[in-house]
């Protein structure tokens, strides 16, 4: 009898939904021989020595860094499935929106209120939380200096509590992020307001590394588009529809807009 294989995996997307990833390694495990090791990095995508060294076998990773990541190395990761959520904002389709959020009590109802005004962001490998804010600025014309201020929360419920608190006037959350917040904080509700929706964006894949058999990453895939009904269960409660398959090229757009951003000098290239 042959041993289970045996998966690293890693999250580096918001913590909120750590337990349904876990719920997603477990169905793999029930009806796969494999077995998970799961861990949340606490590290840039791009910065961490697990990835970089290709130690992961399979990660949670935003459309930004998986297709940066494409551009300078000869394997990149493999995306196997994408969520699509039941909201009919989503289209049935695996997208998302950055949400831009301000305080409820304000008095900013529009993205142009935001001039001046402090904007806080998760971190700037961000698609979500950086990429697509940079880059409404570029397509409207506004300047690079349009936010008095900058200040980097490090994840998306951090930079939800900064605005709740005004720590920070603006912020750009994930909108998957922010729906799942609310629904575990409903008072939340009360203290935050959107004022911009942009998107859609093509949102954050199940990715596996191209050296996995290939044989198990469509087992993977396959097993994925037809969930069990626990797996079913763990969906509803966070409003996943189905799975859907996805290419790396499904996240394209992403690096067209990261490019455009970047070449106008309106985010960080590091």
């Amino acid at each position: 009898m042959s041993k289970p294989i045996k998966l690293r995996v890693v999250s580096y997307l918001a913590p909120n939904w750590f337990w349904f990833y876990e719920a997603i390694l477990a169905y793999l495990s029930r009806v796969l021989d494999v077995q998970t090791q799961f861990h949340q990095s606490k590290s840039d995508p791009l910065e961490d020595p697990v990835l970089l060294t290709d130690q992961l076998d399979l990660a949670f990773i935003c459309g930004l860094p998986l297709v940066r990541y494409a551009q300078v190395v000869v394997n990149p990761l493999q995306p196997l499935v994408a969520p699509v959520m039941e909201a009919p904002r989503y289209q049935n389709r695996p997208i998302y929106f950055t949400d831009v959020i301000v305080n409820a009590k304000s008095q900013l109802f529009s993205f142009a209120d935001l001039a001046n005004t402090t904007f806080c962001y998760n971190d700037p490998g961000s698609n979500s939380g950086y990429n697509l804010i940079q880059h409404r600025l570029l397509e409207g014309g506004h300047p690079k200096n349009f936010f008095a201020q900058t200040i980097q929360s490090g994840f998306h419920q951090r930079s939800i509590r900064w605005v709740v608190d005004g720590v920070a006037d603006c912020a750009g959350i994930d909108s998957v992020v922010l729906a799942q917040e609310l629904q575990n904080f409903p008072d939340l509700s009360q203290h935050l307001r959107v004022v911009e929706v942009i998107g859609p964006c093509p949102i954050p894949p199940l990715v596996a590394a191209q050296h996995l058999d290939k044989s198990l990453i469509q087992h993977m895939q396959a097993a994925l588009i037809q969930p069990d009904r626990e797996l079913k269960t763990a969906m509803k409660k966070v409003g996943v529809k189905r799975f859907a398959t996805v290419n790396l090229s499904d996240y394209e757009a992403i690096a067209t807009i990261y490019k455009s951003a970047s070449q106008a000098g309106y985010v960080y290239s590091y």
